[in-house]
């Protein structure tokens, strides 16, 4: 039965794997067919695209009342972004980062991050906390999109073929796109619930919590998008689109998946992620505004290999504190 359900979990990753990249491209075309801007579709699709999975796992497991397994994911899942993903994308390739995200954009994942305290210290995101949180990111985004002309390039360009070559597709293409779409959408659903299901019971059969399996195993496999898209921009030395995908997608899971999973259903949480997994994310995220500043050079931030060490090391340090 272990050995089943350890099958489903992997499954589960899997389909939200697949799920989320057909999503991607399927919405991607769809948008490009109807005259939107590369720049508009990155925004949106990408976003959303690359925390699918962990949206989709934080509303199925509040609704089956596992609000502690959907706030370790989210939690999780930060900490993967900035320590194993980033981490990782440094020692393949040293990371540039742009002023615009030095200034800006991480500022804001801390802010965010901090604000979480206060709506955590009564061990609860209610549907207020939800609605205020999506307001958040509704603001965030609305600034994201003024910004769009200043964007960069390379963010641009990873879109420009796709949607060139959308606008170009007949109706029969229009189809397949939609198909694709639902399919990408129907893989995010299964492999969510399969995932839920086996988490929790694996959980139960470790005696461990729930919050525990959400911020390490399930926050690892829901961030697989992640990881695949940063890892593919540094092979392409677009590492500067890597650092906007973790910043970007941490900022989406604080605001819009906690936002959303609390205001389909109120969540209790855990005392101690207050005492343990809360300061972890709190400190990953101070570290990732840190190193670029450390390894400043010539007036060009980056984050060189060894900062890609300490990334690295600082997420296992840390995931052996949370599950300690």
């Amino acid at each position: 039965m272990l050995t089943l359900e350890i099958l489903l979990l992997l499954g589960g990753f899997a389909a939200l794997y697949f799920g989320a990249d057909w999503m991607v491209r399927g919405a991607a075309r769809l948008e490009g067919s109807l005259g939107l801007s590369p720049i508009v579709i990155g925004l949106t699709v990408v976003s959303l695209g690359t925390s699918a999975p962990e949206l989709v796992v934080a509303v199925l497991a509040t609704l089956e009342g596992s609000g502690d397994l959907a706030v370790g994911n989210i939690l999780g899942s930060n900490l993967a972004n900035i320590g194993l993903i980033l981490g990782a994308t440094a020692l393949v390739r040293p990371v540039m980062v742009l002023e615009r995200v030095v200034r800006r954009e991480i500022p804001i994942m801390i802010l965010l991050t901090l604000l979480l305290l206060p709506l955590l210290m009564d061990l609860s995101v209610d549907r207020v906390d939800g609605v205020f949180l999506c307001f958040i990111l509704g603001t965030y985004l609305a600034y994201v999109f003024h910004q769009g002309k200043k964007a960069p390039p390379g963010l641009i360009t990873q879109f420009s073929g796709l949607t060139e070559a959308s606008r170009k597709t007949a109706f029969r293409g229009f189809l397949l796109d939609v198909g694709l779409l639902i399919a990408g959408v129907f893989g995010l659903v299964l492999g969510g619930k399969a995932i839920v299901e086996s988490a929790t019971f694996l959980a139960n059969e470790l005696g461990i919590s729930d919050m525990a399996i959400g911020i390490t195993v399930v926050a690892v496999g829901t961030s697989l998008p992640e990881l695949a898209t940063s890892l593919m921009a540094a092979v392409r030395k677009q590492t500067d689109i890597a650092v906007g995908n973790v910043i970007g997608s941490n900022i989406f899971n604080i605001a819009g998946v906690l936002g959303v999973a609390g205001t389909v259903e109120p969540i209790r949480v855990a005392p101690g992620a207050l005492r343990v997994e809360y300061p972890a994310v709190v400190i990953l995220s101070c570290l990732v505004l840190i190193l670029p500043l450390a390894f400043r050079r010539q007036g060009r931030f980056q984050i060189r290999r060894l900062g890609g060490v300490i990334l690295l090391g600082a997420y296992f340090i840390l995931a052996v504190w949370v599950l300690a």
